[in-house]
């Protein structure tokens, strides 16, 4: 959601909510290419954030938090049966290499990300953790907070921001539950509650196109094909989008600023289904995965959608140009074979 174009005065709070921070923090740390601004970042006059030197409120007016498909080059794989963490070159083609660990191993994980920090939690010990890594620098995760409630097989989606979580397992009850939960990126802590999606169920899949967040399929006692949304800049009940092209779970998704795309699912499907992120409606047939599997992750930019691992424990990563339907191609293969790992990008 961009900060107002002209008007009132604009206020340091304004600019803290679009691109993150806890207080106390100076203008300073807001320099485009920054710990919080993107590589990029322009006002609503197209001039770019200054990345050094003289810096004022009024250079933000205009501005948003969502960075340029250029931003997004390079792609995380984490957990899946394990605690190892891979990254990939986007703009290429070639093996996955090694990043660091995870702080436990994590099946059924989730995770989300902006140009600078991946976060990674759950699990099917549904675990509360959640723990990030800094995209740019190879390392192992840290520490971040928790879920509300202990939660696994959940779905996680972000508008570089806010990092929005939902459905999933949860410990007490082994229920589907409906909770959608919220973290802010930068600023480590505990998440918060969002909302309710349209039914509970876990083993979903979800992709953003950096403003509405798109949460498909599941499964809460059959498999289902329902899509819902949120606004992720407004906490709130998601609201119907319309039907997968079949039900299925165990499937993941990505998203492009314009197009999404959910791919796999249960019964070693190869299905690619494809939305219009921005307006509701069925998704459509794009194509298929070089291999029929479930529980794989998925990550990309918004020329590429990028697929890793899944069922049984495969180390095959493949992926399609966005804008261009037809089938999946091979990209290289992971560092280890194995499913249901969590899959997000950012930048160099």
């Amino acid at each position: 959601m961009a900060i107002q174009d002209d008007g009132a005065d604009l206020k340091f709070s304004e600019i803290q909510t679009e691109f993150g921070g806890s207080n106390p923090i100076s203008i300073s740390e807001y320099y485009g290419d920054g710990d919080y601004v993107p590589d990029g970042t322009k006002d609503g006059d197209d001039n770019a954030i200054p990345e050094s030197g003289e810096i004022q409120l009024s250079d933000f007016y205009g501005s948003a938090d969502t960075p340029s498909a250029l931003a997004f080059t390079r792609g995380i794989f984490s957990g899946g049966n394990q605690n190892v963490i891979d990254y990939i070159t986007l703009a290429s083609t070639g093996n996955a290499t090694d990043f660091g660990n995870l702080t436990r191993s994590i099946t059924y994980a989730t995770s989300c990300s902006n140009v600078t920090r991946g976060i990674i939690g759950g699990g099917t010990a549904h675990s509360p953790d959640i723990e990030y890594i800094t995209i740019a620098s190879a390392g192992n995760g840290t520490d971040f907070g928790d879920f509300l409630i202990s939660t696994g097989a959940q779905a996680g989606v972000s508008n570089g921001t806010r990092g929005v979580f939902a459905g999933g397992r949860t410990a007490a009850t082994s229920y589907e539950t409906n909770k959608i939960d919220y973290i802010t990126i930068m600023s480590a802590g505990n998440s918060t509650d969002f909302g309710d999606l349209t039914d509970g169920r876990a083993q979903l899949g979800g992709l953003d196109n950096y403003s509405r967040g798109v949460f498909a399929s599941g499964y809460q006692a059959a498999n289902l094909n329902v899509m819902d949304y949120v606004t992720i800049a407004n906490t709130g009940n998601a609201s119907d989008f319309g039907d997968l092209t079949a039900g299925r779970r165990m499937l993941e998704g990505h998203g492009g600023d314009t197009r999404g795309l959910f791919g796999g699912g249960v019964s070693g499907s190869t299905v690619i289904d494809y939305i219009t992120t921005a307006s509701a409606g069925n998704a459509t047939d794009f194509g298929d995965l070089t291999v029929g599997r479930q529980k794989l992750a998925a990550c990309g930019n918004d020329v590429r959608a990028v697929w890793g691992g899944g069922q049984q424990d495969l180390n095959v990563i493949d992926y399609v140009a966005i804008a261009s339907i037809g089938n999946a191609s091979d990209f290289g293969d992971l560092t280890v074979a194995r499913e249901t790992a969590a899959g997000c990008q950012g930048g160099t």
